[in-house]
């Protein structure tokens, strides 16, 4: 499976960006598809994450109520809507699919199997 991610740029904090990742193909074991970010200095931390089966969202604390994951299962694509862009929030975003999504935790890298190449956000002050 091949994940294309892409959306990435320069935005002014306030801003918004789309990133995007199509999938070649959808035959996965697990139902998860996500985003992860990895700033400079920084382990990969866990974004967002969609369950492709129910729709059903995950979101790390600090971007609830600015980002938004959703699905486009005839493109076999997921997209991070992403508002109210901060500095902080720059970062490597990556794609990843092939997940097993929690009830009790959010997801870590270790639980996707299948990655996408990073695309670069940068949101200047």
């Amino acid at each position: 499976v091949q994940l294309q991610a892409s959306g990435g740029g320069l935005v002014q904090a306030g801003g918004s960006l789309r990133l995007s990742c199509e999938a070649d193909e959808r035959t996965f074991s697990y139902y998860g598809m996500g985003w992860f970010r990895q700033a400079p200095g920084k382990e990969r931390e866990f974004v967002a994450a969609i369950n492709w089966s129910t729709g059903s969202t995950y979101y790390t604390d600090s971007v609830k109520g600015r980002f938004t994951i959703s699905r486009d299962n005839a493109k076999n694509t997921v997209y991070l809507q992403m508002s109210s862009l901060k500095p902080e929030d720059t970062a490597v975003y990556y794609c990843a699919a092939d997940g097993r999504l929690f009830r009790t935790r959010l997801p870590g890298p270790a639980d996707f199997s299948s990655w996408g190449q990073g695309t670069l956000v940068t949101v200047s002050s």
